[in-house]
């Protein structure tokens, strides 16, 4: 039995520490905050209750993989796990309208042409195909395997299979997410359809390579589930039970603030009061540039390793408590599209950052009493991409907040009729409270791994350089979001208990 230190105590840090716990070791978490959850947050006032992270959850196999492998009582013994129909409604720029059904192919497709006219549906369904085949070309290496140490092959080669376009004695295909929609979807809305997914995480969908067309395969195949009760702050809830459960030791408070190394090998931690924790492992949960500081600004990283992924872009979130009641029959996600997508994405990822005068805005609206104070009441959130601190031109956090946060209201309208009517109180969370919650210093959100791009989109092995310091969460690999989160403590869990010679799941 190893004693194993853990720094942080998100999602990904506390699905490795479970997994560790029921090998057999002795596994400590420290945590500089007073909660567990890391971007799995919740803000609670006058009887509403808001996550500050994410709403949605993809992909949930993942999170039942580590309920099955940790103990005798599955998910949904533990968290009343919902599955979202529809999936999404969208509100384009021109003002059409379409509710998508949750994993239907065939209902997408019907809903598509219905909407937008015959043969959208048609040709969304066969970009679906080619996506199908780039998750099963890049599941295992990017998502169920240790980073490959020849992971120069996922940079150079485009895996998702474009359809060819004669143009001017020229045979084209499409490299980028921008090109797809363009070439392939052949209609704007079809086009900021797809985009959305990109841009959700942060990613600029004209440099984002073609092979995040598996973001929305993962959505479509797999559907989006919500965790009634409270939202997806209940999953964190649930996974850190599941580590009491297992015996795992949390200490909340205990900012780390050093990593001890012995004849090369990580030994330990140094917390702030002075205090130094041995270990024989240590697992960290944090940023790349702040494990760079615990090692005494020495990189982690070796020559002709994956540079750490370095983020770009933040979340701006407005949290809306209403009254009157949610109407009945009304979709859970809203998607209200920019008015101009090339200025915003311009404003975004551009040389001046900052955000367009009406972009695009995620409307969650959960059919969940366990959110309002009664029935009376409505508790909704806004959220949209904003640059993350170090790129928002020098701006105060505070001078912008409120002046974006009126902007995402307005838009949120044409989702919710007479929404400023019926609105109590809001309450604003910039990139700074995002770095706070979860120990990133610009607040930034970190994308899942993706191949091609020249390797830009991946992240960086789970092992490191120096022998017992492994690393978790969403800036290793495989990346941001919460199903790779959970992969993530997987693949660490089996580098500790079997050894470089892991391999992943079967």
């Amino acid at each position: 039995m190893a004693r194993i230190a853990v720094i942080g105590a998100g999602t990904g840090a506390m699905a490795a520490a479970a997994r560790l716990a029921v090998a057999g070791h002795r596994v400590v978490v420290y945590e500089r905050t007073g909660t567990y959850g890391g971007a799995l947050g919740r803000f609670e006032r006058d009887g509403f209750s808001f996550d500050t992270g994410p709403g949605l959850l993809p992909l949930p196999a993942v999170w039942r993989d580590l309920f099955v492998k940790t103990g005798k009582e599955p998910l949904e013994a533990c968290v009343d796990l919902v599955q979202v129909d529809p999936s999404s409604r969208h509100v384009f720029a021109d003002g059409t309208e379409v509710s998508l059904p949750n994993a239907s192919r065939a209902g997408v497709v019907a809903a598509l042409d219905a909407a937008l006219g015959a043969g959208a549906g048609q040709r969304w369904g066969d970009f679906l195909v080619r996506a199908r085949e780039t998750w099963d070309r890049t599941r295992r290496p990017l998502l169920e395997e240790p980073l490959w140490p020849n992971w120069r092959v996922l940079a150079e080669r485009e895996p998702y299979p474009a359809v060819p376009h004669r143009r001017l004695l020229r045979t084209r295909r499409a490299g980028t997410l921008a090109e797809v929609g363009a070439r392939e979807l052949r209609d704007p809305r079809l086009a900021a359809l797809l985009e959305s997914h990109a841009l959700a995480y942060g990613l600029d969908p004209r440099t984002a390579p073609a092979n995040a067309a598996v973001l929305p395969y993962m959505e479509y195949a797999f559907g989006v589930w919500y965790v009634r009760g409270g939202g997806l702050r209940e999953l964190a809830r649930a996974v850190y039970e599941r580590c009491l459960a297992r015996r795992v030791e949390f200490r909340f408070g205990a900012e780390v603030t050093g990593i001890v190394e012995k004849d090369g090998r990580a030994a330990g931690v140094e917390l702030a009061d002075g205090a130094v924790e041995e270990a024989e492992f240590v697992v960290s949960g944090v940023a790349p540039g702040v494990l760079d500081r615990l090692r005494g600004g020495s990189p982690v990283r070796g020559e002709g390793e994956v540079p750490p992924q370095r983020g770009g872009a933040s979340r701006l979130t407005v949290l809306l408590a209403l009254r009157g009641a949610r109407p009945r029959g009304t979709a859970h996600r809203t998607v209200v599209h920019a008015a101009d997508r090339e200025t915003e994405l311009d404003r975004l990822f551009g040389a001046a950052p900052g955000m367009a005068a009406r972009p695009t805005v995620t409307v969650l609206r959960p059919d969940d009493p366990a959110l309002v104070p009664d029935a009376d009441h409505e508790a909704v959130v806004l959220s949209a991409v904003v640059p993350a601190l170090t790129r928002a031109s020098g701006q105060p956090t505070d001078g912008v907040s409120a002046p974006w946060a009126g902007q995402l209201i307005d838009v949120a309208e044409r989702a919710v009729p007479g929404l400023r009517d019926r609105l109590l109180w809001h309450e604003v969370r910039t990139p700074a409270e995002v770095a706070a919650d979860t120990g990133v210093p610009d607040g930034a959100i970190p994308a899942p791994a993706l191949a091609g791009a020249d390797g830009l989109l991946l992240h960086a092995a789970n092992s490191t350089r120096t022998e017992g310091l492994f690393t978790v969460g969403g800036w290793s690999h495989p990346g941001g979001g919460l199903p790779h989160a959970g992969m993530s403590g997987a693949l660490v869990a089996g580098l500790v208990v079997e050894g470089p010679e892991f391999r992943g799941s079967q």
